[in-house]
């Protein structure tokens, strides 16, 4: 390619690796290969018979036909004669290889409309590139984004997550009872984020767990500098979240941490969720006290580890606290069995209920 051309596309590759972040190395790597390719296939030779060279130092773009010179030619693509390669070079024999550049006018349009393709797909890669590392430096994160749609049949929202592009709430990691409008701030969990040919794919919730966990750790400063740590969290989105909480610091009390001066803290998260409860729990590495504050509000008289494999405990509660422990639709139990990773039997003071029924 003649000079001035060649100028104007280094001069290019610099610009695009400022303006773009795409790297000039990975870019000339990409437009030899493919010019190879091309070279191939407009002078119906193999690999080893084009020689690209793209030297950014010195601003040299060439490319070459590389043929083995034989006495007898069998294809004229990728052979050449002795008695031909004499005329180039009298001391050539046969085996050796004779190297001859193309003409830019003949390899000038290869080359431009490769070098063109190539950018233009590095570009998109890149941008794609780009956005998914953007949206994996977000994963387990909390983001705030805008809802550009609400699908009406199938209930899906459509969200601008900003840089990292778009990404889809579908109804089963919707909060039950929330309603979306076009327009609406929202802030959704990031649980993952996976690289795909057409970008990132990003899975938000607004249900999961680790929403609620993440809104304590922005609020909560003992909890950010490790001071307090959340040992365990149990959701049912919309209802009711359990967080077990325990203290580093024998000054700090956990729960009054995540709590604050007047319940302010855990109020701001409350007012986030739309009014879902919040219990916080201190955490105890003595399983039978663990599982006595998990099944706070309600008071627990007893906890009794059952014997066996699987994990499981009698629990005894005063009698008027039964109906809360059990919570309504068995919701407090429930979630004090998933908090915990016990199954728990919940029985009240005065005997065992029901034990005459349906035997």
């Amino acid at each position: 390619m003649a000079n001035a051309t060649n100028n104007e596309f280094f001069e290019a590759l610099g610009a695009l690796e400022k303006e773009r972040g795409l790297p000039a190395d990975y870019l000339v790597e990409k437009i030899k290969a493919a010019i190879v390719i091309a070279v191939k296939k407009d002078y119906e030779v193999e690999d080893d018979n084009v020689v690209v060279d793209i030297d950014q130092t010195l601003g040299v773009f060439r490319a070459s036909l590389s043929q083995e010179v034989v006495e007898e030619v069998e294809n004229p693509h990728t052979q050449v004669s002795l008695e031909d390669a004499q005329k180039v070079r009298k001391t050539f024999k046969v085996g050796q290889r004779l190297i001859t550049p193309l003409k830019t006018k003949e390899f000038g349009r290869i080359a431009a409309q490769t070098a063109k393709h190539v950018i233009r797909q590095g570009i998109r890669e890149a941008e794609r590139t780009q956005q998914c590392t953007e949206m994996q430096s977000r994963a387990h994160e909390i983001i705030t984004a805008s809802i550009v749609s609400v699908d009406p049949d199938r209930g899906n929202v459509a969200l601008d997550m900003g840089k990292g592009g778009s990404a889809v709430l579908p109804r089963n990691e919707q909060v039950p009872g929330e309603s979306y409008v076009e327009g609406q701030l929202l802030q959704v969990y990031v649980v993952e984020v996976t690289p795909t040919e057409r970008g990132p794919r990003v899975t938000i919730s607004r249900t999961h767990p680790g929403l609620v966990k993440r809104m304590f750790e922005i609020e909560v400063p003992e909890i950010y500098d490790g001071t307090v740590e959340i040992k365990a969290i149990a959701r049912e989105a919309g209802a009711r979240t359990k967080l077990a909480v325990v203290s580093h610091d024998a000054n700090v009390d956990p729960v009054g941490a995540c709590i604050g001066a007047h319940g302010a803290r855990v109020e701001k998260i409350v007012e986030e969720l739309n009014g879902e409860k919040i219990d916080i729990i201190k955490w105890s590495e003595d399983i039978t006290e663990f599982i006595s504050a998990a099944l706070s509000p309600a008071k627990v008289v007893k906890v009794e580890l059952l014997p066996g494999e699987t994990k499981s405990c009698r629990v005894t509660v005063p009698d008027h606290q039964l109906s809360l422990a059990i919570g309504n639709k068995g919701q407090n139990a429930r979630l004090c069995a998933r908090l915990t990773g016990y199954n728990i039997d919940i029985r009240p003071e005065s005997g065992y209920y029901g034990e005459d029924e349906g035997e």
